[in-house]
């Protein structure tokens, strides 16, 4: 499946009580329109192509092509740790970017889309 640079994620929100309903939030802004095309080309310096080798779905991927989160999926984009979902707060891990990745590029983007509009 070759190599990436899983991301963990989470907020001071997402750790607090309750913080499972921020994750969710997410999810739905990580899986919305465009989203995932724009997340690809920023999580490997050659605008995605990297990422298109290495995601194909198999071996423990998700597919490049499509968003999706799941509860101790390692088959998908973004998983969710087993214990965040029992304890409704916590972590979720992006298993898309590529181990060649730019972290200030990614934390900004996954930033960008996850937490920056509840600030506009």
């Amino acid at each position: 499946n070759g190599a990436g640079c899983h991301t963990n994620v989470s907020t001071k929100e997402m750790r607090a009580e309750g913080g499972y309903e921020a994750i969710k939030k997410a999810m739905e802004r990580l899986g919305a329109p465009g989203k995932q095309e724009e997340h690809i080309q920023a999580y490997d310096p050659s605008g995605g192509l990297d990422n298109q080798r290495r995601l194909t779905g198999a071996h423990e991927t998700a597919s490049y092509k499509e968003f999706s989160w799941g509860v101790a999926n390692r088959g998908c984009s973004v998983r969710i740790p087993r214990m965040t979902e029992k304890e409704k707060k916590g972590y979720f891990e992006d298993r898309r970017p590529a181990s060649n990745m730019d972290p200030y590029i990614v934390t900004g983007k996954i930033m960008e889309t996850t937490v920056l509009p509840d600030f506009q």
